[in-house]
């Protein structure tokens, strides 16, 4: 039988002999854990040695980020990441954590710029066509400061100038932005070579200021006798040459840009240096122009209709351009209960002056010049509106020397100048077509018409008595004619008893006459035989 707590041993087996090991070896199932805790320790090791800055980038909005996946790379090279992404407690804003690495601990200085890649299609042309397929990532362009910095503020659009390219920075002052944008090309002689990178209005607000960036070596071309100017759009000329068009390129066209080049025949003086102004001209007419010197601001007051004249309309002195207008305005004369047209007008004497012979011509603004300007308007200076465009029928004002014109008073104490003006010859024909109308109508048509009328009934009258009276008395009277004109008629036809005597009385006179010429004759050679007689008559 078995005992209740389980079978019973045989009484015949020893015990056994227990002999205590001498070494603890640790068994294989702990290795696998021990290399994978020493591996994870490397790797925490490797992390926190390789680990760089930690820095926070401020974007307006954090589309296509997300943390633990996007990257920050300089040159497509990776050299942090996205930790998190926060809202900013105004909500205006969105805050990234990133995690930069130790090989870019150089990058977390104060002048670094970081941006966030994607798709973009702009002036400089498409960018980030990559990240279609990866994702967007955070550029970055290292800056150069030594001053470190964990905040930044990043760009919502890349930069077009990093601090890797090579070349020179100026600045344009223009009076219009024009179609130029971040990004519009910058032409040399027609080749791209470089970009426009900033654009500001300048703070007093007459006009805009433009950064821009030419890459090296053309860098080189840039000197202190540069001009600059839109290159934007098509340019057309109609002159004596023919039909002219100019444009940069395609891109110029469609985005705008801006070109540079020195002017024919100078030097291209010293090359300019960093951050250097110029002024920027609307077209390359206007860049190359010379100089224009001292402007004198002067109106002219005009009594006639200005429409077709706008500002910016050429002023001329017999082909020559001086100046353009700069405002156009109404103002009511209470002397002559009229209004009138004053017309601002800026105008560059030196234009003249470098074409002048012989004797200079006095600097202007002296009292020399005034003097001069004050003889020149007595002997018939004047301003006259003229077409310079029959299809458009666009004004333009022209200066010239108009010996027949009335004297005017003329101060050159005023400020601005007043320059005095004529009509121009239409005009002239219109006031005399509107005086010739002001004496037509001065004419008393309406009692001329009723003095004609009453002479028109007294005619009928007249004839209507003569019809009556005068007409039988003159139809007798023409038939009497008729008949005495009848008789005589008949006495002088030549087979009438009339005709016959006359003919030969007539015949008798002329043997008489012939009978008293030969008396005269022998008379003429005998005269003698008035006394004596004829030879052989008897006594």
């Amino acid at each position: 039988m078995s005992s209740p707590q389980g079978p019973a041993l045989p009484p015949d087996l020893p015990d056994p002999d227990i002999v205590p090991r001498r070494g603890w070896l640790p068994s294989l199932v702990w290795v696998v854990p021990l290399i994978a805790a020493l591996i994870g320790l490397a790797l925490v090791v490797r992390a926190v040695t390789e680990r760089g800055p930690a820095i926070t980038i401020v974007f307006d909005n954090a589309e296509g980020l997300e943390p633990g996946k996007t990257q920050v790379k300089y040159k497509d090279v990776e050299i942090g990441s996205v930790k998190s992404i926060t809202l900013s407690k105004d909500r205006t804003h969105v805050q990234i954590a990133v995690q930069l690495t130790r090989q870019a601990e150089n990058f977390a200085v104060k002048d670094t710029r970081f941006w966030v890649v994607r798709p973009r299609v702009g002036a400089a042309g498409v960018s980030g066509i990559g990240t279609l397929l990866s994702g967007a990532y955070i550029g970055v362009d290292v800056g150069r400061s030594t001053e470190t910095r964990t905040e930044f503020v990043g760009l919502e659009t890349p930069p077009p100038i990093t601090a890797a390219q090579k070349g020179h920075r100026f600045t344009l002052h223009g009076d219009s932005l024009g179609s130029i944008d971040i990004g519009s090309p910058i032409f040399y002689r027609r080749v791209q070579v470089g970009q426009v990178y900033g654009i500001s209005l300048d703070k007093d607000g007459t006009g805009v200021t433009m950064q821009v960036f030419v890459a090296a070596p053309y860098d080189q071309y840039v000197g202190s006798n540069s001009r600059w100017w839109h290159a934007s759009g098509v340019d057309v000329r109609l002159d004596s040459t023919g039909f002219v068009v100019n444009t940069q390129s395609l891109a110029a066209i469609l985005v705008g840009g801006l070109a540079f080049q020195t002017p024919p025949g100078q030097p291209m003086g010293t090359p300019a240096a960093e951050k250097t102004d110029f002024r920027l001209a609307a077209d390359e007419v206007d860049a190359m122009r010379a100089p224009d010197g001292i402007r004198v601001r002067t109106v002219m007051v005009f009594s006639q209709s200005l429409r077709g004249l706008s500002v910016g309309a050429t002023v001329d002195f017999r082909g020559i351009v001086l100046g353009q207008v700069t405002d156009i305005g109404v103002e009511y004369d209470p002397q002559a209960r009229s209004f009138v047209m004053p017309v601002t007008l800026d105008l560059y004497p030196d234009r003249l002056r470098r074409r002048s012979r012989g004797a200079a011509m006095p600097e202007a603004g002296t009292a020399a010049s005034h003097e001069l300007l004050r003889r020149l308007v007595e002997r018939g200076l004047r301003g006259q509106l003229r077409t310079g465009n029959l299809l458009t029928g666009q004004l333009y004002i022209a200066l010239d020397i108009f010996p027949n014109a009335a004297p005017v008073k003329f101060d050159t104490t005023n400020e601005p100048i007043q320059l005095p003006t004529i009509p121009n010859t239409l005009d002239a024909l219109q006031t005399q077509v509107a005086d010739i109308a002001k004496k037509l109508d001065r004419i008393p048509f309406d009692q001329l018409g009723s003095n004609l009328n009453t002479s028109l009934k007294n005619a009928d009258a007249l004839f209507n008595r003569l019809n009556n009276e005068v007409v039988p008395q003159a139809r007798d009277t023409l038939a009497a004619a008729r008949q005495t004109f009848g008789s005589a008629e008949a006495t002088l036809q030549q087979d009438s008893p009339l005709q016959s005597d006359v003919h030969q009385a007539l015949q008798e006179l002329t043997r008489t006459l012939r009978s008293l010429n030969a008396l005269a004759d022998y008379l003429e050679r005998h005269p003698e035989s008035l006394v004596r007689g004829k030879p052989g008559d008897k006594p």
